[in-house]
């Protein structure tokens, strides 16, 4: 249940947005019009990506704008990625993928340089609220199952590890692919989105220690195994594993008074044997 005051906020961004509509020019509310014409086009007609849409002369009758108005919705859309406009075939539906929102969402981050750290933070535990929430569903998937073209990501990433060399690829592939098993679309999209607004935001990790690199090749090597063993403990360890040292502004801890700071595996290890005595 929404608290009053919540309910009046909610209430009063409606009646902004409301009058910033009725302030329009006319020419703008009558493309905002036709997007929405067309969006609810697309919905009635069940269209998927890659489906045509009417030529412009169909829209304009059909609707009753101008071909300049149709247009116009059709570029804004195009930017949306609802639709794809090429030159001298006509209209189809777009891709609908969360690249403008990837793209929003870097250059939002990009510019908030007094809080860069908290804006690198804020992503990186958005992407750790996404693994974790669909624990349930993937550990129940792949329980019992090896998927051996996860297994050569991990032996691709230790590989490069091992001769000091960052491997974003594999990385992305492994994520990706490890979703598979839910078949939801859409979650593919949040995480690859989350994972490419991180990789723009993230300091260059090209002094990376090997130390580091390796890290994090066994931390997904760790995630796969407890998917594989359907073990919901040994899954949230690895992914605060995983997570543990992308959360540092520095990939190499600086030295400390009493020796070298521990490696992310060894922090790791540390919070398991903490957990475990704590259990008992």
């Amino acid at each position: 249940m929404l608290s009053d005051k919540s309910t009046q906020a909610i209430e009063a961004a409606i009646a902004s947005i409301r009058l910033q509509n009725d302030n329009a020019p006319a020419a703008d509310t009558r493309s905002t019009a036709t997007m929405d014409a067309i969006k609810a086009y697309i919905l009635q007609h069940g269209l998927r990506t890659g489906d045509r849409l009417p030529t412009e002369a169909s829209l304009c009758a059909d609707l009753g704008v101008s071909r300049s108005s149709v247009r116009e919705a059709l570029r804004k859309l195009e930017a949306l990625d609802i639709v794809t406009v090429r030159q001298g075939s006509g209209s189809y539906v777009g891709a609908m993928s969360l690249q403008p929102l990837v793209e929003t969402l870097v250059l939002r981050s990009a510019l908030d340089e007094i809080n860069g750290i908290q804006s690198l933070r804020s992503i990186i535990d958005t992407r750790r609220a996404l693994d974790l929430g669909i624990a349930p569903g993937l550990l129940a998937a792949m329980k019992g199952n090896r998927d051996p073209r996860l297994w050569d990501l991990v032996d691709a990433m230790r590989i490069k590890a091992q001769a000091g060399r960052t491997c974003p690829a594999e990385d992305i592939a492994f994520h990706s692919a490890l979703l598979e098993p839910l078949h939801n679309p859409l979650m593919s999209q949040l995480v690859s989105a989350m994972w490419l607004i991180h990789q723009a935001r993230a300091p260059r990790l090209d002094t990376a220690s090997k130390e580091h690199l390796l890290a994090s090749a066994e931390a997904h090597a760790a995630i796969l195994r407890a998917c594989e063993s359907g073990d919901d403990d040994a899954y949230k360890e690895a992914i605060d594993d995983h997570y543990l040292p992308l959360s540092s502004p520095s990939p190499t801890p600086p030295p400390t008074a009493d020796g070298p700071d521990p490696s992310p595996q060894r922090r790791g290890h540390s919070r398991r044997t903490d957990r475990q005595k704590q259990r008992k």
